[in-house]
């Protein structure tokens, strides 16, 4: 028999058993089908970037709450400004919030400069919105009911295990968040505008799928403030970021940021902590005492690494009964994120972490021993615990 012969006679064999099987060869073709369009829609949503994947998201709500960590700095407000430009043009609406405090002076600076508005919080029930966006953390903290919040998106540049039901991007390797929001808008395709309101970013006139100056600026300030302009924990994304956003930023928008007018008691606190500073090369710790504004510990840290023979530094500083913890390393061999979080492990109710180069927590005094009716530690103990953990003996 040929070929033809015996392929003709398989064509008619399947004729029959189709004409004879109706509904059963139905459903097979409607499976088939089924399974196409799924393997072109799998196909589809893989090769959508995350920012086509978060802006998607969002814009499934009416009402979208953006929460900032706790006490912002330029990188969270970026960020949150960001999300709010993401969802332009859209019937989305957003609200930025933040609980805690805007006090240090380029956190002050950037909101002012930029002429930003945003609602502060004090606990989960001043949250409006259908769902919660966390951005530069993973976890809400902070204000009482943070705990039950189950945000939809989550994008943060911080360890953690937080996570969005619906969509999360959590790159640690990163310098920072702002970074992130620059890669979706240079993969969207968003273009640079001028738009502007008093010097700022005006959120009703800003173009859908455009960058704003101001927002290119902000987001620029962003990477620089957690970067330390680029030499502290960058990867190339930084860079990358930096070099799209320079296009759409107004530098004299920057200068004013960067540049602002220091609190009296933050060179106050600065100095205390030189003065009062232990070194044990190439680490060292000081212990400010009491201070009114907690933004100044991380500035005397920060102040304090740039001593000569300091390569990892710890300062503490104490208000309303909780004592503040900003660390710092330049030091390959001190993970000062790690080293807090081990210092502060078995103390109740304290907390601490950080990445590698920058590193924070609090402690309840009232969890010290000494210092307080319950068990811990006393200050002299937290201070060789602080050393033994940057010496990788903790």
């Amino acid at each position: 028999m040929t070929r033809v012969a015996a392929g003709g006679l398989q064509i008619d064999a399947a004729a029959a058993f189709a004409s004879e099987n109706p509904l059963l060869v139905a459903g097979v073709a409607v499976v088939l089908l089924a399974l196409l369009g799924a393997g072109i829609w799998l196909r589809r949503y893989l090769s959508r970037t995350p920012g086509e994947r978060l802006r998607r998201t969002l814009t499934g709500y009416d009402r979208i709450a953006v929460l900032m960590h706790p006490n912002p700095d330029p990188d969270a407000m970026a960020s949150a400004l960001a999300v709010n430009q993401l969802v332009a043009g859209t019937d989305t609406s957003a609200s930025l919030l933040y609980p805690g405090e805007i006090r240090r002076p380029e956190n002050r600076a950037f909101q002012t400069v930029l002429d930003l508005d945003f609602d502060h919080i004090e606990t989960a029930d001043d949250i409006d919105g259908e769902a919660v966006v966390l951005v530069d953390h993973n976890t809400a903290r902070g204000f009482p009911g943070a705990e039950e919040i189950e945000p939809v998106a989550v994008i943060d540049h911080h360890p953690g295990n937080g996570s969005g039901d619906e969509f999360t991007d959590i790159r640690s390797d990163y310098g920072a968040c702002a970074t992130i929001f620059a890669s979706y808008f240079n993969q969207l395709e968003f273009e640079f505008s001028d738009t502007q309101g008093n010097g700022g970013i005006d959120i009703d006139a800003a173009p859908a799928e455009t960058v704003p100056c101001a927002l290119a600026t902000g987001l620029m300030y962003g990477i620089q403030s957690d970067t330390r302009s680029l030499t502290n924990g960058c990867k190339s994304e930084d860079f990358a970021a930096a070099a799209y956003l320079y296009d759409g930023m107004d530098s004299d928008l920057l200068n004013r940021i960067a540049n602002p007018q220091v609190d009296a008691e933050v060179l106050d606190v600065k100095s205390r902590a030189i003065g009062k500073r232990e070194v044990r090369a190439p680490y060292a710790f000081s212990d400010v005492g009491e201070v009114s504004n907690t933004d100044a510990i991380p500035q005397a840290a920060d102040e304090l690494e740039t001593l000569e023979g300091v390569s990892a530094v710890v300062v503490v500083g104490e208000k309303e009964g909780t004592m503040r913890i900003a660390g710092r390393s330049r030091d390959d061999r001190v993970h000062i994120g790690r080293a807090i979080e081990a210092v502060v492990d078995d103390i109740p109710m304290a907390e601490g972490g950080g990445h590698a180069r920058m590193g924070g927590g609090k402690v309840p005094v009232e969890h010290m021993a000494g210092l307080g009716p319950s068990d811990g530690v006393s200050r002299e103990d937290f201070r060789e615990r602080v050393f033994d953990a940057m010496s990788g003996e903790l």
